[in-house]
């Protein structure tokens, strides 16, 4: 086979991948549908803020977790050996820098999304509670259904005593750390 026969072939295969694709331009351009804003299915269990563009959606726990009793279950010691989790993405010290994740100094009592020179996701932006004892412990569950649309990719603590003794022991880790109910 010359090279002119292999030329001809390749040629034919480009040919075709290139009508194959402007085909397939041309059905979305003549068949365009504009998606909707909002879902028309609404999920039971779910509260949806829409702020600007962002669309913040936040699960709604069914039943009331009691702090007391949860944070009861944890212990410091636990917290700092399920802390290494987190570690691997944040740093939990006074002077301590950013990494993937925020520094998490202070971070129970704190604001969500004000750390000035960490670039939040929108939806965490969008958020802006204050990270109590209760929203940590709901944030941690799973923090991509918690907070739809933030960059924490982290499949979250399932166990309800490793929840409880990172939060105890992220609160101990504040220049101020808030009074355990």
């Amino acid at each position: 086979m010359d090279s002119f026969e292999i030329n001809k072939i390749i040629a034919s295969i480009l040919l075709t991948a290139l009508i194959i694709i402007g085909i397939g331009k041309l059905v979305d351009i003549l068949f365009y549908v504009e998606k909707p804003k909002l879902s028309a299915y609404k999920v039971e269990g779910i509260d949806e803020k829409v702020s600007g563009k962002v669309s913040v959606k936040t699960a709604v726990v069914a039943e009331e977790v009691d702090i007391k009793a949860l944070l009861a279950m944890g212990d410091m010691a636990h917290g700092e050996k399920v802390f290494k989790k987190c570690s691997a993405c944040h740093m939990i010290a006074a002077d301590g820098k950013n990494k993937i994740g925020p520094n998490l100094w202070g971070v129970i009592g704190r604001t969500a999304g004000v750390i000035d020179d960490y670039n939040y996701s929108k939806a965490m932006k969008a958020y802006a509670k204050e990270w109590t004892f209760e929203e940590m412990n709901s944030y941690l569950i799973k923090p991509q259904a918690y907070i739809k649309g933030t960059k924490m990719a982290f499949a979250g603590l399932r166990k309800e005593k490793d929840r409880a003794s990172v939060i105890l022991y992220m609160n101990s880790k504040s220049a101020s750390p808030k009074a355990i109910p």
